[in-house]
């Protein structure tokens, strides 16, 4: 069975189209064209260059595009550097990039009311509380002693002596 570069090579030819016409409808370089049709997959910095252009170039020519891609991938697996994507990072993920990636895939149209509902539940619940606390509490218990003690001899307005 002929490669991927092959096959595009004779769709091409056999479509009269040079690689300067691929180009300009592709929009993609006449180097890398070239480098597909040379089945150069080293001049590619990632695999995912590679995908899109096969697409992109075979979906021109009107070839079986998911035949193409099945078959790129293949070879694809047979090179050593382009066998897997890179990583898009290099270091490792900490605790707070998990927790953002799993609250990234949460559903907030449902989360969000759910959360304030409960938000509200637990505040209804801290303020019975307390004040049912509040009520159990003896409203003189604070006050330290005193002598009380008229304060014009008649008795009518009484003044609070802090005891010594």
């Amino acid at each position: 069975m002929a490669t991927v570069a092959q096959q595009l090579r004779e769709a091409r030819e056999g479509k009269n189209l040079t690689v300067y016409q691929v180009a300009e409808f592709t929009k993609v370089r006449t180097d890398h064209i070239r480098a597909l049709e040379d089945g150069n997959f080293e001049v590619f910095s990632a695999p995912v260059y590679i995908k899109g252009f096969v697409r992109t170039y075979a979906a021109l020519l009107k070839m079986d595009v998911p035949a193409i891609m099945k078959q790129l991938d293949e070879e694809l697996s047979l090179s050593t550097k382009h066998r897997a994507n890179p990583p898009l990072t290099k270091k490792e993920q900490s605790a707070v990039d998990v927790l953002m990636f799993y609250l990234s895939k949460v559903n907030w149209r449902v989360a969000l009311p759910v959360l304030v509902v409960l938000a509200i539940i637990f505040s209804l619940g801290a303020f019975i509380r307390s004040w049912k606390e509040q009520q159990k509490q003896d409203p003189l218990a604070r006050l330290k002693p005193g002598i009380y003690s008229p304060t014009n001899g008649r008795g009518e307005e009484l003044e609070l002596i802090p005891a010594k």
